[in-house]
């Protein structure tokens, strides 16, 4: 791909991520339990053109140029909420914070030590409730016009923060299902296993279902084995 066709590329992944966050979009996911009084939340989804290795394969949708990325972070595995887990930057909106995406692109600061300036902010979209640990959370879509280098800021709260591309989310070898048993129940959703420099991780729960559900909206989805089990993290079995 020459540097042109990696720019046109790169426009119509912006154009689209934008399109889903526009006024008036519709949620993500279906409509979820909430509970009385949660906490508000949000998240940074940021897209950007990759700064290292790009993916190994070329998918399926156009405007997915094998330099297209996410940023993601992997939890500290000593953390009481959530640990070991894959997820967006984020966290909960406090009282100084302007709106939604201040919080998240706050929070991405603190996590993974990102230049605020240098993200485009293209839309909040509508909260997605999660009633097992009382929260209301607000996905804001980025697009990283000028990335700056990320790191793991404080050891205590995540264990890696890298970029991913796309492309290798979307290979269908890449995806799958995790599943959650306990007391006789069974919970079902989409997953992911991603690459850091730290090895191998399955990215599931919300943030995988964040971006599943976008990949479908979006139209990049490619067909992949639902019936393909992945492994949780050791801190989730049983």
């Amino acid at each position: 791909m020459t540097r042109a066709d990696q720019a046109r590329s790169a426009d119509a992944a912006r154009a689209a991520l934008a399109a889903v966050a526009a006024p008036g979009a519709g949620p993500l996911v279906p409509a979820m339990p909430t509970t009385a009084d949660p906490r508000a939340a949000a998240v940074l989804m940021l897209f950007g053109v990759l700064d290292r290795t790009p993916a190994d394969r070329a998918a399926a949708a156009e405007a997915v140029h094998r330099d297209l990325d996410v940023l993601l972070l992997a939890r500290a595995s000593t953390l009481r909420s959530h640990p070991g887990e894959v997820a967006f930057p984020g966290g909960r909106i406090d009282p100084g914070d302007h709106d939604a995406a201040a919080a998240a692109l706050r929070e991405a600061r603190e996590e993974t030590g990102l230049d605020p300036t240098g993200v485009e902010v293209l839309g909040t979209l509508p909260a997605v409730p999660l009633a097992h640990s009382n929260h209301l959370v607000r996905p804001v879509l980025g697009w990283w016009r000028d990335p700056t280098p990320v790191r793991v800021v404080d050891e205590r709260e995540s264990a890696a923060v890298f970029r991913t591309p796309v492309a290798d989310l979307l290979d269908p070898v890449n995806r799958g299902v995790t599943v959650l048993r306990r007391g006789g129940q069974e919970w079902r959703g989409p997953a992911f296993t991603v690459r850091s420099d730290q090895g191998m991780h399955t990215l599931w729960g919300f943030t995988a279902m964040l971006l599943d559900a976008l990949f479908d909206r979006l139209g990049w989805s490619e067909p992949w084995d639902a019936a393909h089990e992945l492994p949780l993290p050791a801190q989730r079995r049983g």
